[in-house]
C-alpha cells in the first residue's frame, strides 16, 4: 500500500505496484516544499510532486484469502424464473415470495409469485402465481410480522395511491404442499399516513412497525418523516432526513440491545429513542473513499448493511457493518466496508478494504456467523441504466477473524446482478440469488435464479438433524432440542432473523448465537433475554455440527406484543386475521 500528498492538500493512495505500472520515479525530497494546511511544520508535496509514503511493516495492512475448490463456494443455476423480483422473502412455510415492479414482466403478470424450493426439478409445480396486489410495490419496504401466522407485508411503492400501500400475505402450505393464500390489500381503508417511495421498515422492540423516509415520487419531494404501523400518533418530521435528501433512501435500521434505534443514511448515522424517536446520539460521519470522502451508503449511492452476530451472554457491544457505496457526480464506487459499535460512545468507524469496488451489493447472513457479499457493479450508482461493469465475484466476510483479514475471495458467477437484485438465506443454508433490472441496453432483465453454495454445503459432511416441539418461545425460556443425528461435542445453535431483501437492504436481519448445551442427544437452547437483544419476530433455528448447519426450523420469539395478529380491521373484512 502506498500514498502521497501533492499541492499541499491533494491526497492520493493506491499500491506500490501502481507507481511502477504508471512510470513513476523517486525524486529528491527537497522537491517537496508545500506546507501541509493542517500542520505547516510538515510538507505535503509540491507542484507535480508527491510526498510519498509506503506501508513498510512485514505484515500488509490488509490480507485477503484466495479460496479455491470447495472452499470458494459455488454458484449454481437453481430454477428458471417467471419474474424479475423487486423483493424476495423466505416465508415460515419454507417458500420464497417474489414481488415485482409493475410493468417489469408480461402485460398480464399479477406481479407476485411463490417458489417452492423443494420442487425445482418441476418448473410448473415449483412456481405458484399469486394474486391480490392492487397497487405497485415498486421500491417498497418489506417485513415478516411477528404475528403467529408470520404474515409478510410490503409498505409504500410507486406512484400515487401505491405510495400509501400496505399489502399483506399469510403464508400457507408447507414445502411440497399446495398453497392457496394470496396477497390482500384495501387501499381505501388501510394505508400509510404519508405516501412513501423508497422507505425502510423495521419491527420495533414493542412489536410495532417503524417506517422511515422516502420520497413522493421520482426526483420529487422528500418525505422526511417517520411513522408507526399500526397507526400510533402523527408522523414525525426529521430534519436530518430533509437535509440529506435524496441521498438517504432505504436507510438502514436496527434495534440496539440498549433499546435505541440505529439509523444509517447517506454518510451519517444516529441513535433514536424508541419512544420519542428523538435523536439520542449522533455518530461520527461514516467514512467514504480516499478520493471521495463524502461517498454515501444508501440509495442511490447504494451499499448494504448488516448487524454482526450477537452471542450469549450478550455482554459485548453490538457491531454494525456497512459495505460498498458510491459518490455523487462522477461516481467513484467504494471499495471498503466500515463498522462501528454504535452503543460505545468512544467507538469510531473502522475501515476495511474490499477486494474490489462494489455499488448495489447484497449481503446475506449465514448460519455460521459469516456474511456473503454478492451482486452489484464496479462503476456508477443505483438506478436504471446508471451502473456498469458488473461485479461477478462473491466475497465471504468472517467477523471472527482479525480486522483487515476478514475477507475471502470466493467463486464467480456469469450472471450480472445489478439494480433490483437480491440475496437471501434459505432454510437449507444456501443463498438464493435473484433479480436484476438494469435497463442499460447491455445486461438483460434477469429471470434466472441461482443459489450460492457456501463451503459448508460442499464439504461432504453430513448435516446434523434435530426435532423440536416448542416453536413459540418466551424471552429467557429454556427450550429442549433433540439431536437425531450429528455429534453434540462441538454443537452450537444460531437464530437467523426473517428477512425481506431489496436494494441491498435486508430488512429484519439479525444473527444470534444463543446459549446452547447438551446432555447426550438432548440439548437446551435458551431464548434471548429481552425484546432489545431480540425484537419480537420469526427466526430460522439452525444447529451446527462444527462448521455444518442443519436445515432450519422456524421459531417465533417474543410473541406479538403489538397484537398485529388482530390488525388491520376493515369494514369489508378485507384481511384474513390470524389473531393473537
Amino acid at each position: 500500500m502506498a500514498g502521497g500528498m501533492e499541492y499541499g492538500q491533494e491526497c492520493w493512495c493506491g499500491d506500490v505496484v501502481d507507481i511502477e505500472n504508471n512510470g513513476g520515479t523517486l525524486k529528491p525530497g527537497s522537491d517537496c516544499k508545500t506546507p501541509c494546511p493542517g500542520h505547516p511544520g510538515y510538507v505535503c508535496g509540491g507542484g507535480s510532486r508527491l510526498t510519498y509514503y509506503a506501508w513498510s511493516l512485514t505484515d500488509p495492512l490488509y490480507k485477503w484469502t484466495y479460496a479455491s475448490g470447495n472452499d470458494a463456494g459455488n454458484y449454481k443455476f437453481f430454477v428458471p424464473g417467471v419474474v424479475v423480483p423487486l423483493i424476495t422473502t423466505v416465508g415460515i412455510n419454507g417458500k420464497i415470495t417474489f414481488v415485482e415492479k409493475a410493468g417489469t414482466g408480461p402485460p398480464n403478470s399479477t406481479g407476485a409469485f411463490e417458489l417452492d424450493p423443494s420442487l425445482t426439478n418441476n418448473f410448473t409445480a415449483a412456481w405458484r402465481t399469486m394474486r391480490g396486489l392492487k397497487t405497485d410495490v415498486f421500491c417498497s419496504a418489506g417485513l415478516v410480522l411477528p404475528d403467529k401466522a408470520g404474515r409478510q407485508i410490503t409498505i409504500g411503492g410507486w406512484s400515487g395511491t401505491s405510495t400509501f400501500g400496505v399489502r399483506l400475505y399469510w403464508p400457507d402450505g408447507g414445502l411440497g404442499q399446495k398453497s392457496v393464500n394470496d396477497w390482500q390489500e384495501n387501499a381505501a381503508e388501510v394505508k400509510l399516513q404519508k405516501g412513501r417511495w423508497y422507505p425502510s421498515a423495521m419491527i420495533m422492540s414493542n412489536g410495532s412497525m417503524l417506517v422511515v423516509g422516502g420520497e413522493t415520487g421520482s426526483n420529487s419531494a422528500a418525505v422526511p418523516s417517520v411513522e408507526i404501523l399500526p397507526k400510533a400518533g402523527p408522523v414525525i418530521d426529521m430534519d436530518w432526513l430533509l437535509r440529506t435528501d435524496p441521498l438517504n433512501l432505504y436507510p438502514f435500521l436496527f434495534v440496539l440491545p440498549s433499546g435505541g434505534i440505529f439509523v444509517g443514511y447517506y454518510n451519517e448515522a444516529r441513535i433514536l429513542d424508541p419512544v420519542t424517536l428523538n435523536t439520542v446520539r449522533t455518530l461520527p460521519q461514516i467514512p467514504g473513499n480516499v478520493d471521495g470522502p463524502q461517498a454515501g451508503r444508501t440509495y442511490p449511492l447504494e451499499g448494504a448493511a448488516m448487524m454482526m452476530p450477537q452471542k450469549a451472554p450478550y455482554t459485548e457491544p453490538v457491531t454494525i457493518l456497512i459495505c460498498g457505496g458510491s459518490t455523487v457526480g462522477p461516481s467513484t464506487v467504494t471499495d471498503n466496508c466500515v463498522s462501528t459499535q454504535p452503543e460505545n460512545p468512544a467507538s469510531n468507524w473502522t475501515i476495511e478494504r474490499m477486494p474490489s469496488q462494489r455499488v448495489m451489493p447484497c449481503i446475506a447472513a449465514l448460519p455460521d456467523g459469516t456474511y456473503l457479499i454478492a451482486n452489484g457493479a464496479q462503476k456508477g450508482v443505483a438506478g436504471f441504466g446508471l451502473a456498469n461493469t458488473p461485479n461477478l465475484n462473491a466475497v465471504l466476510y468472517d467477523p471472527s477473524k482479525p480486522v483487515n483479514q476478514r475477507m475471502t475471495i470466493m467463486a464467480n458467477t456469469t450472471v450480472a446482478r445489478l439494480y433490483h437484485s437480491e440475496a437471501i438465506l434459505m432454510q437449507d443454508g444456501r443463498v438464493l440469488i435473484s433479480g436484476s433490472d438494469p435497463q442499460d441496453g447491455k445486461n438483460p432483465e434477469e429471470y434466472r435464479v441461482e443459489v450460492f453454495e457456501p463451503p459448508y454445503a460442499l464439504s461432504g459432511l453430513p448435516k446434523p438433524t434435530f426435532t423440536i416441539d416448542n416453536k413459540d418461545w418466551a424471552y429467557g425460556q429454556s427450550v429442549t432440542v433433540t439431536i437425531t443425528s450429528g455429534s453434540t461435542a462441538n454443537m452450537r445453535a444460531s437464530l437467523m432473523g426473517a428477512v425481506s431483501s431489496t436494494h441491498g437492504n435486508s430488512m429484519g436481519q439479525r444473527t444470534i448465537f444463543p446459549a446452547f448445551s447438551c446432555a447426550g442427544n438432548t440439548c437446551t437452547v435458551t431464548a434471548p433475554p429481552d425484546n432489545k437483544v431480540c425484537p419480537p419476530g420469526w427466526f430460522q433455528l439452525f444447529v451446527l455440527d462444527g462448521p455444518t448447519p442443519s436445515v432450519s426450523t422456524w421459531v417465533r420469539i417474543g410473541g406479538d406484543p403489538a397484537q398485529l395478529g388482530n390488525w388491520p380491521v376493515t369494514t369489508k373484512n378485507s384481511f384474513k386475521l390470524p389473531g393473537v
